[in-house]
């Protein structure tokens, strides 16, 4: 009777991966919506659909890029950690709600790690360390001498526990300053207030303040990236600049629910990875400042880990909290 059960179950086992095979090489046989828990414009959106127009030249199947924004990208996240793990939901992930949101909310609809399987890692945003032009500073020495002059120098984020905050929160507490908090709801909000001399600083991505560069209203002060970028070359980086070790930036990538077979995982990272292999779509992004990443989905999933501790003790450091 054993026997005849275990051979039962082994016949159902082998039925079900020839389902999952067939599935896999069928993949995709319908369009595949890229959920981006941010509003449109945003660096998310932009390069979803990028990389989307792309893709379904590529595969002949469409991609639509649905924006779900709200609570800190929480709500675009759940939808896909409780999606079908078939390949036709992906998440455009980033760092906040990945990697900094599980620090920051004592509870989440979503387990950041074992919700969703990585697909790789897209791009590396760089961000800036950007100052108001009417102020004595023109690079990160000055301003740490201005900042160490005038305690309590206000700053300005999109939202406790963004980046931005725990970028520049890592800044003060590097060069031993005392600054002040002022949260925005946006990049709409923040880059303004820079331009207006209502905050001394703040942590921006370059399409963001690249307009207001031009018209001397900012100044780029540093980049808070590990290395210069290709765009802005004669821009140093904070570390350079006296702040060793200083490394900020914003990753995004592409993620599935978990469950998703592994052969689909792969087929979407090998497509995906053809698309930011591609020049057209290189040059596309270095116009946007952002340089083109991809990797297996075992380097993505070592991103995100690394990117949580260090996040997390920012977030802990910081004593932000959002709930």
């Amino acid at each position: 009777m054993a026997s005849r059960h275990l051979a039962l179950f082994w016949s159902v086992a082998a039925l079900f991966a020839g389902i999952v095979d067939c599935a896999a090489q069928d993949y995709p046989s319908r369009p595949i919506r890229f959920v981006v828990p941010y509003g449109a414009s945003g660096g998310p959106d932009v390069l979803a659909r990028v990389i989307g127009r792309k893709l379904a030249e590529n595969i002949g199947q469409p991609v639509v890029v649905d924006n779900r924004p709200g609570a800190g990208g929480i709500i675009g996240t759940d939808i896909v950690a409780k999606a079908a793990p078939d390949g036709y939901t992906v998440l455009v992930g980033d760092t906040g709600p990945l990697c900094i949101n599980p620090s920051l909310y004592q509870k989440l609809p979503y387990d950041a790690v074992k919700d969703f399987a990585p697909v790789t890692l897209a791009v590396s945003t760089p961000v800036y360390l950007v100052g108001h032009a009417g102020l004595p500073f023109q690079n990160v020495r000055q301003l740490i001498d201005y900042a160490k002059a005038n305690p309590g120098l206000p700053y300005g984020s999109t939202g406790v526990g963004s980046v931005h905050h725990l970028g520049m929160q890592l800044f003060a507490s590097m060069a031993g300053v005392t600054m002040n908090h002022i949260p925005y709801k946006g990049v709409a909000q923040s880059i303004p207030a820079v331009i207006s001399g209502d905050i001394a600083a703040v942590i921006a991505a370059l399409p963001s303040v690249a307009p207001h560069v031009g018209t001397g209203k900012v100044r780029l002060l540093a980049v808070a990236g590990a290395k210069r970028t290709s765009n802005m070359p004669d821009v140093p980086t904070v570390a350079e600049s006296g702040l060793a070790g200083y490394d900020i930036k914003i990753d995004v990538g592409f993620l599935v629910p978990a469950g998703t077979p592994r052969a689909i995982i792969d087929k979407l990272n090998s497509e995906i990875v053809k698309v930011l292999n591609t020049p057209e779509i290189a040059q596309q992004l270095a116009k946007i400042g952002i340089d083109p990443v991809g990797g297996t989905p075992e380097q993505y999933a070592d991103t995100i880990r690394a990117d949580m501790q260090k996040f997390g003790k920012l977030v802990k450091d910081s004593g932000a909290r959002a709930d």
